[in-house]
């Protein structure tokens, strides 16, 4: 078959048959469209035309051929001063666990509304939960809306997220969260009084680890949250640690807060104060520290000592959200001591009423007559 011009032959009938990429597979591979005439130019026009066509039907621009993982790559790279480290890292993570190999690979053209929404599907037979695909979903939506940025023909693709079922928190009863403080008040060490500090004030377990003595003033009766603590990955080295901790900025903006001790907090931290205020609270020195996972690793001892389940370190900031509730918190002041970012997340997502304070506000209509 003889060649002339771009992609048209001559083949050995004597007609001539232009071939032109009409789209692109799953894969990334191409899948072409032929067009046959009697001669070189009247091959020529068709092509034209067959092109013409498939740009009015196709509006993706010439760059489209890129794959998905290409602009992943690089919506990572530009806004990496934008994110935290932590932030940084799961999106990273994601990208490449998830999205990568189930989009990566396709290019701009072979992305759908249904391909992005069967993606979603295989993340859930997977296994992964619906807030993991949901936020997987997020990062693909992200990557999408920047490569509009740079391609303007991009065609708009809708996802559909899944329905993310409420999981109703656990929360320590009174009775559980009487027997857990009775076992850390036994031969109390600095764990012990951190993980109880935490129940008192809803710190959350890298605030806790990153609390040092000079964030407690005795003299104020508050304690300062400022800093967190982290374990990441470690993209940098080429040690054969992989992952390194660290100590940053809080979750949120609003996370950074001062919290009002009570008499009873009071006490417990004039028990294990020392003089350096670079000493974290958890050890009582300013150069050994422990980390959230060896954290969490002993309060598993502890609450399986105690003969409660099911009780990771999250379980103390939602029960202590609830006793400030069953007493009557006011909720905006609540709100910001546990450093959300709005009271209506914390209505949401931290009160857990009880059956007994159910009873109570129902035994309210008593009065009433009703």
């Amino acid at each position: 078959m003889s060649k002339k011009g771009e992609n048209i032959y001559k083949r050995k009938d004597g007609r001539w048959e232009a071939r032109y990429i009409k789209g692109y597979d799953i894969s990334g591979r191409a899948r072409y469209g032929y067009c046959y005439a009697r001669s070189y130019k009247e091959a020529r026009n068709k092509l034209n035309a067959a092109k013409a066509a498939l740009l009015q039907g196709n509006p993706a621009s010439p760059g489209s051929r890129k794959r998905f993982e290409f602009y992943c790559d690089e919506w990572l790279s530009l806004n990496r001063s934008r994110f935290r480290e932590s932030t940084y890292e799961k999106y990273k993570t994601a990208i490449e666990k998830h999205i990568k190999p189930g989009l990566g690979g396709c290019t701009l053209s072979a992305l759908s509304t249904a391909l992005i929404g069967q993606f979603g599907q295989d993340m859930l037979e997977d296994g992964l939960s619906p807030k993991t695909v949901r936020d997987t979903l997020s990062i693909v939506h992200a990557v999408l809306k920047y490569i509009q940025t740079q391609e303007p023909g991009m065609r708009q693709i809708n996802i559909i997220y899944p329905k993310e079922g409420r999981k109703e928190m656990r929360v320590l009863s009174p009775e559980e969260q009487q027997k857990l403080t009775a076992y850390l008040l036994t031969d109390m060490d600095e764990c012990k009084f951190g993980v109880l500090l935490a129940l008192l004030t809803g710190l959350r377990i890298g605030e806790v680890c990153a609390l040092r003595w000079g964030d407690i003033s005795l003299a104020e009766r508050t304690l300062t949250v400022s800093a967190t603590m982290l374990r990441l990955k470690d993209y940098g080295s080429d040690a054969p640690q992989k992952t390194k901790v660290v100590l940053t900025d809080p979750k949120t903006n609003t996370s950074v807060r001062v919290i009002p001790l009570t008499d009873y907090a009071m006490k417990l931290c004039r028990r294990f104060t020392v003089s350096d205020p670079e000493a974290f609270v958890l050890t009582g020195d300013s150069i050994h520290y422990i980390e959230p996972r060896t954290l969490q690793y002993r309060l598993e001892r502890y609450t399986a000592d105690c003969g409660l389940a099911g009780v990771h370190f999250h379980v103390l900031r939602h029960t202590f959200a609830t006793r400030c509730v069953e007493v009557g918190f006011e909720i905006k002041s609540l709100s910001e001591i546990l450093g959300h970012t709005s009271p209506k997340f914390t209505l949401e997502r931290y009160v857990h009423s009880s059956m007994e304070l159910k009873r109570t506000n129902m035994d309210k209509l008593d009065t009433t007559g009703y």
